[in-house]
């Protein structure tokens, strides 16, 4: 009996792990999001390391820049450290982890409710608010770093799509030369697997500077054991000193 018992208490566990919370007949996207430890910190039980090592052997996943047409490509070897626009707290367009909620950190969160999905991001001050009621992009606002977005439900996955670009930001950061033109478009799939966990997919467009579409590698992300993110200000003053060490060593 205390067997049978004890194997009734791992399932029932296990199906709790594996609810998915609902919010409006939706799967509930809310929550502090990250891969199981912030940049340079250890790794909880059960997480990875924020930047992920690759694996022996294993061929180099796709990047952005990997796909530029002979023109971008040469554009791209005029620009390095010194012109990475994160530098001057200027958000990138994608996110250099490959989560376009992290942008250069490695820690967002998620507020749904019924009409609006909210992504909140701990480094520039950095959000994104897309509605879910069907209305279209909007047409009478300029381009913007993060773009404009619009969400709907296919199913239990999110779909985000962004347009209205500005073209002054990059893709990603540290240095990644990355840049991109404002006829970039973003489309986002997100899912709930399971009350921990959440996945991610993304294909970035940008016919002026890509050869074709970067299908983005699947992205999971395991619930923080906190509920709140941090407000991590950037005001360019802190960047001061890498922009010139930047500039001295490119010799300019």
């Amino acid at each position: 009996m205390k067997t049978l018992a004890a194997a009734l208490l791992l399932v029932s566990a296990t199906f709790a792990q594996s609810k998915v919370p609902m919010i409006d007949g939706h799967p509930d996207l809310s929550g502090v999001w990250w891969r199981g430890a912030d940049v340079g910190g250890r790794p909880v039980a059960g997480g990875q390391p924020a930047i992920a090592p690759a694996k022996p052997g294993a061929p180099p996943a796709p990047t952005f820049p990997s796909l530029y047409t002979p023109a971008a490509a040469a554009k791209a070897k005029t620009l390095s450290d010194k012109d990475d626009p994160t530098l001057k707290c200027t958000p990138t367009a994608f996110g250099t982890l490959n989560v376009s909620m992290f942008d250069v950190g490695a820690v967002a969160q998620i507020v749904q409710t019924p009409k609006l999905v909210i992504f909140l991001t701990e480094t520039y001050h950095g959000y994104q608010i897309v509605p879910t009621d069907g209305r279209k992009h909007r047409d009478d606002i300029p381009p913007s770093n993060r773009g404009d977005a619009v969400g709907h439900w296919e199913g239990d996955v999110f779909v985000v799509d962004k347009t209205n670009f500005t073209d002054t930001s990059w893709i990603s950061a540290e240095g990644r030369v990355s840049y991109h033109s404002e006829a970039l478009h973003i489309t986002e799939r997100y899912r709930r697997v399971d009350s921990n966990t959440l996945e991610i997919e993304a294909t970035l467009e940008d016919p002026e500077v890509l050869t074709k579409p970067w299908i983005v590698p699947k992205q999971t992300l395991i619930l923080a054991p906190f509920d709140q993110i941090m407000d991590l200000i950037c005001s360019g003053v802190e960047t001061q000193s890498l922009m010139d060490g930047a500039a001295k060593a490119a010799g300019k």
